[in-house]
């Protein structure tokens, strides 16, 4: 630039919010619905659009937007969401020769089957909790990275859960403990070791049952086994064999990456010296609390895997 600048520039469309029914008789499995929050962001050669007044290489946000649904519309079969976002990425560097790279985010809204009687009902859905998400960039020479994950998975157990032996100084409160309550909201993220859009494999390979897969693995480490469960000594420790299983059961995932808040359960206590036997609690009345709670991070990955 003349004026001795740099600039880089992306510009896409936000909250574009579709939903998409696939119908079929129940015989075949009934009605599918999907919906979706999705964002598309472009890297663009249209710097003029910055620097001038010159608009001419600029994708309108509002054809993005318009792409999103038509290309929804084109989905006769059903599809994943990370299918679709590679659809749209794969769309985006494809037709326009400007665009050099296209980030397709997509957050589902968990509508879940409903069972009538023991029987899944053909067209009944009720809201789930957490939520699917992936993260798909496309680059114009076809490479591509993709993402996956899960939000807002709470989980919490009763017992089989402490905390002892940590760092003990001046600042420190906090008794050691091997019986308390643990719970969590955990955000994951999994990376596919797909490089390049021809190494993603035709079906029957299934993202949404690899979603499916994955979160029951992270519940069942989590938990341990029904009967007994599992002793947790750290949040740390049980996010890192939560991570470790994921890896050990899916090949065709090269990493995971875990965010596990502590969410605090804080036995209630209320003596007073006035009346210091006002009630006897024995671990069974506790307060809830999220605020301050603590963050608990980590990414385990595959030699060579990079997230």
């Amino acid at each position: 630039m003349a004026d001795r600048l740099e600039l880089q520039g992306r510009h896409g469309k936000s909250r574009v919010r579709v939903s998409r029914v696939w119908r079929r008789p129940a015989a075949a499995g009934g009605h599918t619905i999907v919906e979706w929050d999705v964002a598309v962001s472009i890297v663009s050669d249209c710097l003029p659009s910055y620097t001038s007044d010159d608009n001419s290489a600029i994708v309108a946000t509002d054809s993005i937007k318009n792409t999103v649904y038509v290309k929804a519309k084109n989905c006769t079969e059903v599809v994943s969401m990370e299918e679709f976002a590679v659809i749209l990425g794969r769309h985006f560097t494809s037709l326009y020769p400007q665009v050099s790279e296209a980030t397709v985010t997509i957050v589902e809204r968990p509508w879940e089957r409903v069972a009538v009687d023991g029987k899944p009902h053909s067209h009944g859905f009720k809201l789930g909790a957490e939520k699917h998400s992936t993260e798909v960039i496309v680059k114009k020479s076809g490479n591509l990275l993709i993402t996956s994950g899960i939000q807002g998975y709470s989980l919490l157990k009763t017992t089989q859960s402490g905390f002892e032996n940590f760092v003990r100084d001046r600042y420190t409160l906090l008794p050691n403990t091997r019986e308390r309550i643990v719970a969590t909201e955990v955000t994951a993220w999994w990376r596919y070791p797909f490089e390049h859009i021809s190494q993603i494999p035709s079906k029957p390979f299934c993202f949404t049952q690899r979603y499916q897969d994955v979160k029951k693995v992270l519940a069942d480490t989590f938990f341990g086994p029904p009967d007994v469960g599992v002793y947790s000594p750290s949040v740390q420790n049980t996010l890192y064999l939560m991570a470790k299983e994921v890896l050990n059961r899916f090949p065709d995932i090269s990493s995971v990456q875990l965010r596990m808040p502590n969410l605090h359960f804080l036995p209630v206590n209320l003596p007073s010296k006035e009346n210091p036997h006002l009630v006897k609690f024995a671990d069974d009345v506790y307060l809830p609390t999220d605020e301050p709670h603590g963050t608990i991070e980590a990414t385990v990955s595959r030699p060579k895997s990079k997230l």
